[in-house]
C-alpha cells in the first residue's frame, strides 16, 4: 500500500506580503515547503512513495534541488502550477502513478507543522474505506452569516461547525473524477468531491496544523518550531 502526496505551492500569498511566493518564505531558516515535505515524510506509516509539487513556473529546477534531500525514498516530481489551486492540483495529478497508489494526499505548504498522527489518521481512514477524508478542529468563535450589505442574517450553531485542515486524503479514482469537473469556486479538494455526491469523512486535526496566511502567523510558526526543537 502506497501513498502519493500533492502539494500545490504556486500561489503568491498576497495576504502574507513579501517579495517571494508564500511557500518559499522561511521559518527557522528553511522554507515552508521544506517543512511541509519533511513533515509528510516523517509519517512513516503512510508508505509515502511519491511527491508531486506544483510551484510557480520557472522555479521547478531550483525547488527540485532544494527538496531532493527531504523526500527520502519517495519519488519526487516538481511541476509548474496553474493560476488557481485547483489548476495546480489537476496538473500534479497527471504525474501521480495510476497503479500501486491506494491514497492521494493533497497538502498545503502553508500548513508546515501538521503532526504525524494527523497525517496517519487521514491515510488510515482512506484505507479503511472512506473515499475522501479531511482533518478538522472545532470552531470556537461565534460565526455570523451576513448579506451583501454586511447585515447579520443568522448565527449558525457552532457545535455543528468545524474548521478544515490539510492534508486531505482521497481514494485515487475519486480525486481524479472530482478534478474532471469544473473547479470554479472550490476552495479545497473535498469541496469538489462533495459536488460529486461523495461523502467526506472527518478525523481529528490539530491546532499545530494552522495555516500561515498573515505576517503574525509566521511569528506563531517560529514559536512553534522553537518549542519543538527544544523538546
Amino acid at each position: 500500500m502506497n501513498t502519493a502526496a500533492i502539494i500545490p505551492a504556486a500561489g503568491l500569498g498576497l495576504r502574507l506580503g513579501g517579495a517571494e511566493p508564500k511557500a518559499f518564505r522561511e521559518v527557522g531558516g528553511e522554507s515552508l515547503l521544506v517543512h511541509a515535505v519533511r513533515g509528510l515524510t516523517a509519517a512513516t506509516a503512510t508508505g509515502l512513495s511519491c511527491f508531486v509539487i506544483a510551484v510557480p513556473p520557472g522555479t521547478e529546477d531550483v525547488v527540485g534541488k532544494q527538496l531532493e534531500p527531504y523526500a527520502g525514498a519517495a519519488e519526487l516530481h516538481v511541476v509548474a502550477g496553474g493560476a488557481e489551486r485547483t489548476d495546480s492540483v489537476r496538473m500534479a495529478l497527471e504525474l501521480v502513478p495510476v497503479d500501486g497508489i491506494d491514497c492521494i494526499l493533497v497538502h498545503d505548504a502553508a500548513r508546515p507543522f501538521v503532526p504525524v498522527d494527523v497525517i496517519e489518521r487521514v491515510v488510515a481512514a482512506v484505507r479503511g474505506g472512506a473515499p475522501a477524508v479531511v482533518p478538522v478542529v472545532p470552531v470556537t468563535d461565534t460565526i455570523k452569516r451576513v448579506d451583501s450589505d454586511g447585515r447579520v442574517v443568522d448565527t449558525p450553531d457552532r457545535s455543528a461547525l468545524v474548521a478544515v485542515q490539510t492534508p486531505q486524503g482521497f481514494e485515487p479514482s475519486v480525486l481524479r473524477r472530482a478534478h474532471a469537473l469544473e473547479g470554479a469556486g472550490a476552495t479545497d479538494d473535498a469541496m469538489l468531491c462533495e459536488r460529486l455526491g461523495v461523502t467526506v469523512q472527518t478525523v481529528a486535526g490539530s491546532e499545530d496544523a494552522f495555516k500561515i496566511t498573515r505576517p503574525r502567523d509566521l511569528q506563531l510558526a517560529e514559536w512553534l518550531l522553537a518549542e519543538r526543537r527544544s523538546t
